[in-house]
């Protein structure tokens, strides 16, 4: 993820269009709030099986960012292993210039 990316990650959050951590993504997926996940790319196993699993099923795009620890310096966390974009035009951004997971089910 570019710095440009990460800068869209950080205009989300100012704009208060950015869900941040696991836990969080995850209810914003079920109450249909989010447009675009995007994960660290040192995500564990777990974050996989909760948050990746639970986006594609909802049919929520998921792109892959930057370690979780420059993710986290990026939205004023030590560590942040998932976000939720929910504003359509920030997420479209976002995703333009996104590497993608594609969803193993397919």
């Amino acid at each position: 993820m570019s710095g440009a990316e990460l800068a869209l990650l950080g205009l989300a959050k100012r704009a208060g269009a950015l869900v941040v951590g696991s836990a969080a993504v995850r209810e914003a997926l079920r109450r249909g709030r989010v447009q675009l996940v995007v994960v660290a790319v040192d995500r564990s196993v777990r974050t996989d099986e909760k948050v990746v699993r639970l986006a594609h099923g909802r049919g929520v795009r998921v792109a892959v960012g930057p370690a979780a620890t420059e993710l986290g310096r990026q939205l004023g966390r030590e560590t942040v292993q998932a976000v939720g974009v929910t504003h359509p035009q920030l997420a479209r951004r976002i995703d333009a210039v996104s590497v993608p997971i594609r969803d193993r089910r397919k």
